[in-house]
């Protein structure tokens, strides 16, 4: 949540992000007209607050009909008090809901563009893979090798669903379980997170309000011995709605920043609105397991850089052990978060498309998150500050298998498992088709 008062000193500065991040559910102007007769409000209950103190003093000096008087007055002052608290309340929840649409203005070196088309390329890493055979794609290799299968996810769950098996299954708990062991290795705390989450955890990480239709919602009434009941929770898109919220309403120490975690989970997307695009094999689906890391520093830019920066390199140095070539682009303006402040992507070469794809993105978003979620930390002069919040996918399975499996295929129809991944699958150098 942006703070009210950078709003009311910069509105064209807000105007402008709306913008630039094509957002339309923020009125500005009526936000301001808001905070003004909420204003003016709590000056009327001021007033009526100091003649009611001011009557207490004389009441008792007075006696019969004048008594009463001063008495029915402040029962009639009683109620219009009543009636402008209520009135008080309303405007602060419109308020505050139009306020949790504001955008974060973004950083300058954010390109300006209305879609991801207009991503900037910063710079790139590795040969893109030459092959002297006709190669085949992720899905059909997958079929060929009996470790992925479309039809019978579709069967039981429905569209964009799949099953993992064998070495497939296996070949993805590896990469997860690398990744995990290499954030350990470099200082992060790893976590298993809560999969289910009330509304405060998806406000608090800016998913809602706005998001609400990627979102699963386990908020169906039933009946239950004759009660009705309604779980009112969410499944999460990502570990960053979990760990981010981890410390939501509570003051740390700033001996103890910056908080590096990372969080494993099993994912969940609608993907609404996204029907017939990305549709194929196993780029755009509803359900993939993550490792997010989730970064939690004090309130200062050159620390948010620097922290942003060593998480990015994270992501990347995974993608260097694997061998797989990528790029790094700079997020452009239309194509970022209402909170992000600056991001990154990183898109990791894949054969079938011929191109580069999304498997990686890298957020900054200075204290946007921790206003929302009320988390602070007191630095080491007393004064109690907001903390900076940021993440990034270190790595997202099963999207990863698609340039693991595609550029490491062989002309025999084997593939061959990455070299880093070997022992956490019992040394095995192919996966190659059943007899």
């Amino acid at each position: 949540m942006i703070d009210l008062n950078l709003i009311k000193q910069n509105p064209e500065i807000f105007k402008k992000t709306c913008q630039q991040k094509r957002i339309t559910n923020f009125d500005i102007e009526q936000t301001l007209a808001l905070d003004q007769e909420r204003r003016i409000l709590i000056q009327q209950i001021e007033n009526i607050k100091q003649q009611k103190n001011a009557a207490s003093k004389k009441i008792p000096t007075l006696n019969g009909d004048e008594k009463q008087k001063v008495l029915a007055e402040m029962q009639t002052i009683g109620k219009n008090q009543k009636e402008l608290e209520d009135k008080l309340a309303q405007i602060e929840k419109t308020m505050n809901y139009q306020l949790l649409r504001c955008p974060n203005p973004c950083s300058d070196k954010t390109p300006e563009g209305k879609d991801d088309k207009e991503n900037k390329e910063l710079y790139k890493w590795g040969e893109l893979p030459k092959f002297n055979f006709a190669i085949k794609d992720h899905v059909q290799l997958g079929k060929d090798l009996d470790i992925i299968d479309m039809e019978r996810g579709v069967k039981i769950a429905g569209s964009r669903f799949y099953f993992l098996k064998g070495d497939g299954a296996r070949l993805e708990m590896a990469i997860l379980l690398y990744t995990l062991d290499k954030l350990v290795k470099k200082g992060f705390t790893p976590f298993i997170v809560p999969l289910l989450v009330g509304y405060e955890a998806m406000m608090g990480t800016s998913y809602f309000p706005g998001g609400e239709e990627q979102a699963y919602a386990l908020g169906v009434d039933r009946k239950t011995d004759g009660h009705i009941e309604s779980d009112g929770k969410y499944l999460i898109g990502t570990s960053e709605v979990s760990v981010t919220s981890y410390h939501r309403d509570e003051i740390l120490e700033e001996g103890d920043l910056p908080k590096l975690y990372c969080g494993y989970s099993p994912c969940f997307r609608r993907e609404a609105g996204t029907y017939g695009k990305d549709t194929h094999g196993l780029y755009r689906i509803h359900q993939f397991q993550k490792v997010e890391q989730v970064i939690i520093c004090k309130n200062d830019d050159e620390e948010s850089e620097k922290m942003h920066q060593m998480i990015l390199k994270n992501a990347e140095e995974v993608l260097q052990d694997l061998k797989l070539p990528y790029h790094v682009v700079a997020v452009c303006t239309g194509d970022m978060g209402q909170g992000q402040f600056y991001k990154n992507d990183i898109e990791t070469w894949m054969p079938s498309r011929n191109s580069y794809g999304e498997t990686h993105s890298c957020s900054t978003f200075h204290e946007f998150q921790a206003r929302r979620l009320n988390l602070k930390y007191r630095d080491k002069d007393g004064k109690v500050k907001f903390c900076h919040t940021l993440n990034n996918t270190c790595i997202a399975s099963p999207r990863i298998l698609i340039p693991i499996l595609e550029i490491y295929q062989n002309q025999d129809g084997s593939v061959t498992i990455p070299e880093v991944l070997r022992s956490y699958m019992g040394k095995k150098e192919k996966i190659e088709k059943k007899l």
